[in-house]
């Protein structure tokens, strides 16, 4: 019985220190030296200060700023820790709404955005402005969403809204290779760019 348990014992040792231990540091090492950004989690510094990632959305309010799609997240309520509340963007909580195509909830709170961004049937608007992405954490939106939105960004700060059309186009990201993915623009990153006057 013994000269089975040991063999045993050796392999659930050995495996460990490789598959535990050794594997994860060697590939923590190689993603550090090869793309240290990423391997970080895409942090975004402003002024010394850690303000964000690139990979999680962030919710933006103001009128000032440019605002990312919505967000299905929820948090805890305080008063009932029974139930939830909505949370957008909460990072700890990621989720999407799992609610179906024929829920009123969805069905309401859609058309109360479109009526929101002065959609109509001849006047549609983009997708992503009213529905969620599935992780609630998306931090893009489409260039048309960020452009729908520049007339009221362009009046809120003061600024002409061919600056901040402009400031989208130069913000928007190409499709990989020009072929995987969607045109899109980091959320986050532009507002950067509107504090910082670019």
């Amino acid at each position: 019985m013994l000269s089975q348990i040991r063999p045993a014992i050796v392999m659930i040792v050995l495996f460990t220190a490789l598959t535990g231990l050794a594997y994860p540091l060697a590939i923590t090492g190689i993603a550090q030296v090869a793309m240290r950004s990423q391997a970080d989690g895409s942090l975004i510094v402003k002024d010394g200060t850690i303000v964000g990632s690139a990979l999680i959305g962030q919710n933006f309010a103001s009128d000032k700023y440019f605002h990312g799609r919505p967000s299905a997240t929820s948090a805890p309520d305080p008063k009932d820790s029974t139930k939830t509340v909505d949370a957008p963007y909460n990072a700890a909580n990621s989720s999407g709404s799992n609610l179906g195509a024929t829920s009123q909830k969805l069905i309401g709170r859609v058309k109360s955005d479109v009526a929101t961004l002065g959609g109509a049937p001849d006047k549609p608007v983009p997708a992503d402005s009213v529905t969620t992405s599935a992780s609630g954490l998306d931090p893009h939106i489409s260039p048309a969403y960020a452009l729908l939105q520049a007339a009221r960004v362009a009046a809120a700060r003061g600024l002409k809204e061919d600056q901040v059309r402009e400031l989208v186009e130069r913000r928007s990201q190409k499709p990989f290779v020009g072929l995987f993915g969607e045109p899109r623009v980091n959320v986050l990153l532009l507002n950067l760019d509107l504090d910082r006057g670019a």
